[in-house]
């Protein structure tokens, strides 16, 4: 997707997507890693470059910037049944900022345009992330081992 067609804009908050790059890959692999690393060790995971980099290569990412600085990204699949947030950090110097907040309602209205039936992801039960994707009217559908499945319906966005 070319910069014309981007899911968001600046607005307001002049938070955008950016479409990632292959050359973006080391970026978003040590940025996941770092953000995630402690709850692999708290679950017994073990972390791999080769298997972040496989599904990287799989997946449709965005890069989340405001003011030409690089503060995040989004890694996003799909199937007939939903949008899925595979992947969304943003670099600790960032956090509280509401650039995840801002990502969230990006990719909803994307799950909305394209008609998908739901917007889902996976979340360590421990994350604190948790209580965003709440906030942003995702709830918990199911439970994996140390993982917790959240979804929105897209027909609640149009309520």
């Amino acid at each position: 997707m070319g910069r014309a067609s981007r899911p968001g804009c600046a607005g307001v908050t002049g938070f955008e997507l950016r479409p990632a790059t292959s050359g973006d890959l080391a970026f978003a692999r040590d940025l996941t890693c770092r953000n995630m690393l402690r709850y692999y060790i708290q679950n017994d995971l073990l972390w791999l470059d080769e298997a972040f980099d496989v599904a990287w290569a799989g997946r449709e990412n965005w890069l989340i910037v405001r003011d030409d600085v690089l503060l995040g990204y989004v890694s996003l699949s799909r199937d007939a049944k939903a949008l899925y947030i595979r992947e969304l950090h943003v670099l600790e110097a960032f956090q509280g900022q509401g650039a995840g907040t801002w990502a969230i309602d990006q990719v909803f209205a994307m799950a909305s345009k394209e008609g998908r039936p739901a917007l889902r992801l996976t979340v360590f039960e421990t994350n604190p992330a948790k209580a965003l994707y709440e906030r942003k009217g995702l709830r918990v559908v199911g439970q994996d081992e140390c993982f917790l499945r959240m979804q929105r319906d897209v027909d609640e966005l149009r309520r």
